[in-house]
């Protein structure tokens, strides 16, 4: 096996051959997406950075590897050894990647990307800022040829979701974006996200890691509509059903050709996501008129219909009968002494889902991090890397399911036994925290920027912050973080009712401890006065909250009381699903505070 050292000299004569002084090598595929085909990753391979955000530029002297927050620990792990230099992405003194490639390049220099998975705003950026200095970007694969044993374009079985499940037909969300089309004055759009295209068609797959989206694009016009995909693994009966609804079925390759050969005049949307070579060849074809924008797909799908919401509440419960067991097994093995590592307990968590009605699998590879491991918010043990418990110390779990009726993210963390004072305290902030956004109610017009601003004030006021956002939304049977809310600071889109989004604050100390605690919400609406119309969350998520580490004199009485009745909520719902002895477990988790 090649070391990375190696690659990357593979890399650079490939360039040279190329007539290339730089390669661009980000973390995507042909569709954004954010979890990538394994064929997708020559990020990874080339690096050796394992984690799913990252950006590797290689030049004909330097290579440097950008990651944020959440990544830093283990990028400088895996990059050890290496020739690739860190850059901790906003942090001060680290240049962005235009920046450092505008310093590299000179005139008359090349820089190499893939256009089949570099995003079209990311190119525009990158050919502006070059252009000052005489250089240019050339739109080449250099990564197939010396790729060894790269992994197959994924092809899993592609299926529909009955239209009661979705809350709306395919035929009808059709006829929603062509309305927000023409709002924007355009009448097509290639939806080239796998989460549009899934949501838009009500098509679902496996062609992702613990993401239930098909390889796929949809070719949208004011008068038809055709879904690219590989036919093969698409049943007649789903073709048949989607022909019904005015959508055609055509080979997944075939979309740029059709493209290309497109001869009716359109004023046709793109997105900055949209790789660069849709966008190259929509440029080249004179019957189309680019227009630039945001993907309407996007907002659309980020507020959940009442169907939508109905069965979400429902996976919940699911998945909180799941967590629950997960918790009364912990707890007999530490009582047992018995063996148990990070791995077991993500083995654990998989056969516990995966015994729920309607499960597909996880959301996201497991986060089991025992103690100092959780200051690494990404982490992940493996058979050959992982720490067993003690009973001392914090677990840290953080996992999700996707089922046929949503999709769930949760993160717990537990007391394994004898904690420190610094440990409960850090613990009763981040709850602090987490209570504070679920029992906010705010005005309507509030952004994810100006709630993530709440949620910190928590932690700030003791001089601590966390590298990330408070939270995301996530996908109905779909991605496990979904736009375009979140709680982060940058973030400047409204709440809306009907949205959902994480509640995950937490406190990581390298080389001490990490906690979060996360909880989903569901935006709803609140008062309305003279002032406007106030909002507000409710929880899905059912799972009684560690109390074991909590400081009760640092809560205030509304903090208890949300604690209290969050508790009674999780316990009406889930005790009807267990048994006798796991509801009186239950029962006790879920007792009043004082």
């Amino acid at each position: 096996m090649k070391t990375t050292n190696e690659k990357i000299a593979q890399l650079r004569a490939a360039m040279q051959a190329a007539g290339a002084n730089a390669c661009l090598i980000p973390s995507s595929d042909p569709h954004s997406s954010e979890y990538l085909p394994d064929h997708w990753k020559a990020r990874a391979y080339f690096s050796g950075f394992t984690g799913s955000m990252g950006t590797l530029v290689v030049t004909d002297t330097a290579s440097a590897l950008w990651a944020d927050g959440r990544y830093f620990i283990q990028a400088e792990r895996q990059l050890a050894g290496s020739e690739i230099q860190l850059q901790k992405i906003a942090v001060e003194g680290t240049p962005t990647v235009t920046e450092y490639l505008t310093d590299a390049l000179g005139e008359g220099q090349v820089l190499a990307l893939d256009g089949m998975v570099t995003p079209t705003a990311t190119v525009q950026e990158l050919e502006k800022a070059l252009a000052k200095k005489g250089a240019k970007v050339l739109s080449v694969d250099l990564v197939s040829s010396i790729w060894e044993d790269r992994p197959p374009v994924p092809s899993t079985p592609a299926w529909l979701v009955d239209d009661e499940t979705a809350g709306a037909s395919a035929a009808e969300k059709l006829a929603r974006l062509r309305q927000k089309l023409a709002e924007n004055g355009a009448s097509a759009m290639v939806v080239s996200r796998l989460d549009s295209v899934a949501w838009l068609l009500n098509l679902r797959a496996a062609d992702l890691d613990c993401t239930p989206f098909a390889l796929a694009y949809c070719f949208v016009t004011a008068t038809s509509a055709t879904l690219f995909i590989d036919q093969s693994r698409l049943p007649e009966e789903a073709t048949a059903a989607l022909r019904a609804q005015g959508v055609g079925v055509d080979a997944y390759d075939r979309l740029l050709g059709t493209l290309t050969g497109y001869h009716h005049n359109r004023v046709i949307l793109v997105d900055g996501s949209t790789n660069w070579a849709i966008y190259s060849a929509l440029c080249q074809n004179p019957n189309f008129t680019v227009q630039m924008g945001e993907d309407p797909i996007q907002a659309m799908k980020g507020v959940k219909n009442d169907a939508e919401i109905k069965n979400l509440m429902n996976c919940h419960v699911k998945d909180g009968v799941a967590m629950v067991r997960f918790q009364i097994w912990l707890e007999q093995q530490l009582a047992a002494n018995a063996e148990i590592t990070e791995v077991d307990v993500d083995r654990k968590l998989m056969e516990l889902r995966a015994a729920q009605p309607g499960n597909l699998g996880v959301s996201f590879d497991t986060i089991a991090a025992y103690g100092a491991n959780a200051a690494m918010m990404h982490y992940h043990a493996t058979p050959d890397n992982c720490t067993k418990l003690e009973k001392r110390g914090f677990l840290l779990v953080d996992s999700g399911g996707q089922y046929n009726d949503g999709t769930t993210d949760i993160t717990r963390t537990y007391a394994l036994g004898e904690l420190t004072e610094n440990e409960r305290t850090y613990y009763t902030y981040v709850l602090k925290s987490h209570i504070d956004i679920a029992k906010l109610q705010f005005l309507s017009g509030c952004t994810g920027g100006n709630l993530d601003v709440m949620a910190r004030a928590a932690v700030w006021q003791h001089g601590i912050d966390y590298r990330c956002g408070t939270g995301h939304g996530v996908g109905f049977i779909g991605g496990v973080h979904e736009g375009p809310q979140s709680l982060r600071v940058t973030n400047h889109v409204p709440f809306e009712p009907g949205m959902t989004i994480t509640d995950e604050p937490g406190i990581y100390e390298e080389g001490e401890v990490g906690i979060r605690i996360e909880n989903e919400l569901l935006c709803v609406e609140r008062v309305k006065n003279q002032y406007g119309q106030f909002l507000g969350f409710e929880s899905m998520t059912r799972c009684p909250i560690d109390l074991t580490p909590v400081r009760p004199e640092l809560l205030d009485a509304d903090e208890k009381a949300w604690l209290n009745a969050f508790h009674a909520e999780t316990y009406r719902d889930l005790a009807p699903l267990l048994t006798e002895a796991e509801a009186a477990w239950l029962a006790e988790k879920t007792k009043p505070l004082d």
